[in-house]
């Protein structure tokens, strides 16, 4: 009879302990009336650094992590893409998780530049996809869907400034956490986040 009421009172501890699995908020989350509708990444066309088309179907069924950068970049740039490729490499051919880096240099970043760029970083594949587009495109999403500021200004180093921010972005396309890609503490939580979002159905 104890060991039945020792039993029970370790399994009423053990629920008591357990914790509530985490879930990441939506960023871009509208209340219309009693309807929350949840913004997502529309639909784009660009080139990647093996000049072959990629359209937002290619990232279907994964989570990815968008950002903004450019291959010249002397500040932040080289900083968010170390972090970034430990990202790369702790996911490192899960077919549930891509990374996705736009140049906001189209004039000079053509797709054979960031070929160059992606191989010195070691990148083989198509998991870390460098996408090349127009300006117009690629400024639009940045701002409008990804909420990154990014310009051309001639006074500012290398003559682009945009924001370092890492974008994690869910299998149904909206945005679940923003992270500071050259703060090490951040990029650890956004590791964190992804697994989180991969236990998501």
């Amino acid at each position: 009879m104890k060991t039945v009421i020792y039993s029970l009172l370790l399994l009423s501890i053990l629920a008591g302990c357990k914790r509530k699995e985490k879930q990441l908020p939506f960023l871009q989350q509208e209340i219309v009336g009693k309807d929350t509708t949840y913004r997502t990444i529309p639909s784009f066309k660009f080139l990647n650094q093996d000049s072959a088309v990629v359209t937002d179907k290619d990232f279907d069924g994964t989570i990815y992590v968008a950002d903004f950068f450019f291959t010249s970049c002397p500040t932040i740039c080289p900083t968010m893409h170390r972090n970034l490729l430990k990202v790369y490499k702790k996911y490192l051919n899960n077919p549930q998780v891509k990374l996705a880096s736009h140049t906001i240099d189209v004039k000079y970043d053509t797709p054979s530049r960031m070929k160059a760029y992606a191989d010195k970083l070691g990148i083989k594949g198509n998991q870390w996809e460098f996408l090349w587009g127009t300006r117009d495109s690629i400024y639009s999403l940045a701002e409008r869907n990804y909420l990154v500021s990014v310009g051309q200004d001639n006074k500012a180093p290398g003559g682009f400034v945009h924001q370092g921010y890492l974008i994690l972005v869910d299998k149904h396309k909206r945005i679940r956490g923003a992270y500071d890609g050259t703060v090490d503490e951040q990029v650890q939580q956004l590791m964190d986040d992804m697994d989180v979002l991969l236990k998501e159905q």
